[in-house]
């Protein structure tokens, strides 16, 4: 039922809409998705402001953009598809001739019959995108020195702001997941409105559950949003999060696929390749160095949160990416959709069971203060102050349960034994 309604809003109400990394689009879309789910907080950051090495460009926004031939008829129409249109093309309205406006049209002569996907966010320009064919036709069809009239309505706010929405569902421990999508991509389905979809059913799932850990859902502007929620949280967030995923292309019906953490070895990684095996899915891991969504940002150095990327078809990886072929039925499906869901549910149910220990305080602990230190008995096999000081020395918020004992060689009854001590003395924390 929710994979149906929510479906159905992704492709009647937010398909069309002219979404950029600011804009009414994308605030827009934020109030639909808190429509569905009232506890959305939709968050802003000032235009202008500055987000480590970045800065949020001026606020975009278009009401119409077209070009018309010598006999007035409109050739290329922002309103029949927004992807006609170069994201942040700066506002014009001049008189142009044939062949300077050729180099103006980004077209894939690969694929005919599709228009592209361009923006250009940091450097002022201008441009339309069309079909191979269109552009074949305005170049056979007039003259060099034929006049086009070309018109773009946008403007830029310096004063206005960046948007984007975090909801919180919160669990019995301190301990977070964090699950972010974007939503900065219009009319396009798989890269864009699947990640969105299919956090929307997580939402859902998970709503009214009694959870032992905290979910963080973001929907941001891809690259520049998560860049700004860091500059905001980020503290907080490497105290809390254990790890999470972040959701892009994950609606289709073809092979499934990821990105594992930079590392590759984060409780994310091992929780998602857990999942894929208990569902028997077959799955492909692409290089990190393959990366190029929002892994870049939580996975970059003095960041490392441990996020995984799940996908279906990875961006740049299936014919109709970035093009208007990426649309609902022949790309995304609610099967395909079920599925990245299907992945996406099973590891942060894994996630959820792990018991990651975290340590309370800085440095070695002095444990005759805990009433911890045992003196070395030669007669023992162990040394139990040696057991607890490298129980505490692995808990990281990285390692979970399994991991420790397997790393200090301890059988699952100690380990288990001392995670009880060492919690009762609020040593650690999970």
């Amino acid at each position: 039922m929710s994979l149906e309604k929510f479906f159905r809003i992704a492709k009647n109400d937010l398909f069309s809409l002219c979404r950029s990394i600011t804009g009414k689009g994308t605030e827009k879309t934020l109030r639909i998705i808190k429509n569905e789910f009232p506890k959305l907080k939709i968050l802003k950051k000032k235009c202008g402001s500055k987000v480590f090495d970045w800065k949020i460009p001026s606020e975009w926004n278009v009401s119409d953009a077209y070009i018309l031939d010598k006999s007035n008829k409109k050739i290329v129409d922002f309103k029949k598809n927004n992807l006609h249109l170069v994201g942040y093309s700066v506002p014009i309205k001049k008189n142009i001739k044939q062949r300077d406006l050729l180099k103006k049209l980004f077209s894939l002569p690969d694929k005919p019959d599709a228009i592209p996907y361009h923006v250009s966010y940091y450097k002022k320009s201008w441009g339309f995108c069309v079909t191979d064919k269109q552009k074949k036709m305005i170049s056979k069809n007039y003259k060099s020195n034929d006049i086009f009239n070309v018109v773009i309505k946008s403007n830029f706010k310096k004063n206005g702001y960046l948007k984007y929405g975090e909801l919180i569902i919160p669990g019995k421990s301190k301990q977070e997941i964090l699950v972010s999508t974007y939503i900065c991509h219009p009319s396009m389905a798989n890269n864009e409105l699947s990640g969105p979809i299919v956090s929307m059913l997580l939402i859902d799932n998970y709503y009214k559950k009694k959870l032992k850990k905290t979910i963080r859902f973001l929907f941001i502007p891809e690259t520049i949003g998560s860049l700004t929620y860091l500059s905001h949280k980020l503290i907080y967030l490497k105290r809390n999060v254990i790890g999470g995923y972040n959701l892009s292309c994950i609606g289709d019906n073809r092979k499934h696929s990821c990105i594992l953490s930079r590392n590759e070895n984060s409780q994310s990684d091992k929780s998602l390749l857990e999942a894929y095996k208990q569902l028997k899915i077959h799955y492909k891991i692409f290089s990190y160095l393959e990366r190029g969504s929002d892994e870049r940002q939580y996975n970059s150095p003095y960041v490392d949160l441990g996020i995984t990327s799940i996908f279906r078809s990875k961006y740049g990886e299936y014919p109709e990416y970035h093009t208007s072929h990426d649309i609902f039925g022949r790309v995304v499906t609610k099967e395909g959709l079920n599925g990245g869901y299907k992945v996406a549910k099973k590891s942060i149910d894994i996630l959820q069971e792990k018991i990651i220990p975290k340590s309370n305080i800085y440095c070695e602990p002095r444990l005759s203060k805990y009433g911890l230190y045992k003196k070395f008995d030669i007669k023992k096999k162990r040394n139990i102050t040696r057991d607890y000081i490298n129980f505490m020395t692995y808990s990281d918020g990285k390692n979970d349960l399994s991991d420790i004992a397997q790393k200090i060689k301890l059988s699952p009854q100690k380990t288990k034994k001392y995670l009880k001590i060492l919690i009762k003395k609020k040593l650690i924390s999970i």
